[in-house]
């Protein structure tokens, strides 16, 4: 490869993307985006649509905040499309109607790419190399990585890259964190996304001065930080709302249907909701609910489009219980307010089935390697959802504290795939794109 060559890298990620590019000094460098709300470095993984007034045939397409923003003003006006990447793998996924134009899941990452590009030109420049990081497991049911692969490699190649290349998110951050590794050590790296949580268990050895590795298992399961999210959602926001609540049917007191509340699973369905024949039944429950109030803030959160604030302080209720053992659960818009005192071991009962998940995909990652626990090193957590403390302590009692470490949560796999980028032997670190030519 040339010394010229540019070499970026690319964690599109379930909830954001972050991207780095290898500088003339030698070290990964991540591309700033001047976002409405300040200069960030992580993307957020979303696409909006809106057709523009004066000339119907065109279509306004933004992406990250710029999105956000979009589908905020105008809800009920804009197509918002996040969180994509977990349809990727999805056979079921064919195409999407937008404003009258079908859209496969290669048209969506595309367009999601180039408004990036749109947004901070230098981080994706033609002609470069591309390294893009990849799930162990893609979320969903019935995926299928190679149409995954195929439907990446359609997007990047419009982009004009030189050359792409896949790597395992994993072993990218495993990269990263084994460039301060002063012995040789056998790496159990830990990823949390927002919609996987992947694992790669990884030998690094110095040879000549060099870093070589060998990879000895992957292992992951579809959920991570957005399972999460929602088992907050539905134990502590749904219930105020009137879940698990009662309604009268002439002499008859049955259910409040559970189907109303799984639309907030994801912020950006809400409106879809309030814009369905639901609503007109969600509505007539004010009238027959044996607790009214609940289904009047339930009304009041779809008609004032509170999704995105609400899961903003969903956002901040997980952080808080990263920090501390007690946090303040605060949500208020219009006349809804919903406030409550939260002990962060409700919370972990409340993710215990996820937990599980997380340690069975541990279980087949130490299985494969045919390695026990104390074989390990090192233990290598990265992602937003590795800051939350049972994620942490699962490794800790497990592995040892001693062994397990943090460092670059957010950064890590962007950073790792363009280091790999430059490495001479790349065919051992990733996987070409084949369908890019």
């Amino acid at each position: 490869m040339s010394a010229h060559t540019r070499i970026v890298g690319v964690d599109f990620g379930t909830t954001n993307t972050v991207v780095s590019a290898l500088g003339d000094d030698g070290e990964a460098h991540l591309a700033a985006f001047a976002a409405p709300r300040g200069e960030a470095t992580a993307f957020r993984s979303a696409l909006s649509f809106h057709g523009d007034e004066r000339d119907p045939s065109r279509r306004v397409v933004e992406a990250g905040p710029w999105a956000i923003e979009a589908y905020a003003e105008e809800p009920l006006e804009t197509r918002f499309i996040q969180s994509f990447k977990s349809y990727a793998a999805s056979p079921l996924f064919q195409e999407t109607r937008i404003l009258g134009r079908r859209y496969e899941f290669e048209d969506l990452l595309s367009a999601y790419l180039l408004r990036l590009r749109g947004h901070a030109e230098e981080a994706l420049p033609l002609g470069a190399v591309c390294v893009v990081g990849r799930p162990v497991n893609f979320a969903g049911l019935r995926a299928d990585p190679d149409l995954a692969l195929r439907r990446y490699g359609a997007a990047f190649a419009r982009m004009g890259f030189s050359e792409i290349r896949y790597v395992f998110e994993p072993v990218a951050a495993a990269f990263f964190f084994a460039r301060k590794l002063t012995h040789d050590a056998t790496v159990l790296v830990g990823d949390f996304g927002g919609g996987t949580s992947d694992f790669s268990i990884v030998r690094f050895e110095r040879q000549a001065g060099r870093l070589k590795s060998t990879a000895l298992a992957n292992a992951g399961v579809g959920l991570a930080g957005d399972a999460f999210d929602y088992r907050i959602i539905d134990n502590l926001v749904s219930p105020a709302l009137g879940k698990g609540s009662s309604y009268r049917a002439f002499d008859n007191v049955l259910p409040i249907p559970n189907r109303y509340y799984t639309a907030f699973a994801r912020w950006e369905q809400l409106a879809l909701l309030r814009a369905s024949r639901d609503m007109r039944d969600i509505r007539a429950l004010l009238r027959t609910a044996l607790e009214p109030e609940k289904i009047a803030r339930l009304v009041e959160v779809l008609d004032l489009n509170l999704g995105y604030r609400l899961y903003q302080s969903v956002s901040a209720l997980k952080e808080g219980l990263s920090a501390q053992t007690h946090a303040r659960f605060m949500f208020e818009g219009g006349d809804t307010r919903i406030e409550r005192d939260v002990a962060r071991e409700d919370f972990e009962a409340w993710i215990a089935p996820e937990l599980a998940a997380i340690s069975t995909a541990v279980d087949e990652a130490l299985a494969r390697a045919r390695l026990g626990a104390a074989d390990l090193d090192r233990i290598f957590l990265t992602g937003g959802s590795s800051f939350v403390p049972a994620v942490r302590r699962l490794f800790a009692d497990r592995f040892g504290a001693e062994r397990v470490e943090g460092g670059g949560e957010l950064v890590s796999i962007a950073a790792g795939l363009a280091y790999i980028g430059a490495e001479p032997d790349l065919d051992v670190w990733s996987q070409r794109a084949v369908d890019a030519a």
